[in-house]
C-alpha cells in the first residue's frame, strides 16, 4: 500500500509514425556511439532510469521491484540503448517490440549534463532508424506535459505525427522525492 501521494495533471500525447523518415538523420557527434544492452543489471538500469527521468517525473518504474524490473529487462522483446561519449553516459533509450510489428520506444532521454548541446534530435533519430531496420511497420511514442518542453516538437520533427491526447492524474508517491513542479499539482 502506498503511503502520502501528491497528484499531479498531465496531458499525455500518443504518437505514431507508420514509416521511415525519407530524409538525411542528423549525424551524432563523432565521439558519441549507442551501445546495445540486452539484460542490463537492475542497478545499472535503475541509474538510467533515474537520472535522465529526474527533472521530468519518470515515476512508474521506480516503484517497481527489482524482481520486476529484472523481469522486465531479461523480456527479449524489451531492448535498451546507451548513448556514450567514451566512459560517460549520455543517455539513453528503451525500445519494446511486445506488440510487434509495432515497436514502442518507451522512455528516451539525455542525462542532465547533455541536454542543451543539440545531441538530442541526432539520438532520436538513431532510435527511429534502429526501429525501422529492425523490420517493424510501425512506431509509437508517448510524451506528457511533464517531460522536456521540447520533447514533443522533437518527435514531431523526427516524423511522428500525434494520434490522440488524454488528461491523467498522476498519485506519485512522496517517499520518491521527486520534485514536482507547481504546475502541474492538482
Amino acid at each position: 500500500m502506498l503511503g502520502r501521494v501528491t497528484r499531479a495533471r498531465v496531458t499525455v500525447t500518443f504518437l505514431r509514425m507508420d514509416g521511415p523518415p525519407d530524409w538525411p538523420a542528423p549525424k551524432l557527434p563523432a565521439d558519441m556511439r549507442i551501445i546495445f544492452m540486452r539484460n542490463p543489471s537492475v542497478p545499472f538500469y535503475r541509474y538510467l532510469y533515474n537520472t535522465v527521468g529526474e527533472d521530468y517525473l519518470w515515476w512508474l518504474n521506480r516503484v517497481m521491484s527489482d524482481a520486476d524490473l529484472a523481469r522486465m529487462l531479461a523480456n527479449p522483446a524489451v531492448t535498451i540503448h546507451v548513448l556514450s561519449k567514451g566512459e560517460e553516459v549520455g543517455g539513453f533509450f528503451q525500445l519494446d517490440a511486445s506488440h510487434w510489428p509495432d515497436v514502442n520506444l518507451s522512455y528516451f532521454g539525455l542525462m542532465p549534463h547533455m541536454v542543451g548541446h543539440r545531441i538530442g534530435s541526432a539520438f532520436l533519430r538513431c532510435a527511429v532508424d534502429e526501429v525501422w531496420r529492425s523490420g517493424a511497420t510501425g512506431m509509437t511514442v508517448n510524451t506528457c506535459t511533464a517531460d522536456h518542453p521540447r520533447a514533443l516538437p522533437n518527435y514531431l520533427r523526427a516524423g511522428f505525427e500525434v494520434v490522440r491526447q488524454v488528461q491523467e492524474t498522476w498519485a506519485i508517491p512522496d517517499e520518491l522525492g521527486m520534485k514536482i513542479p507547481p504546475a502541474l499539482r492538482v
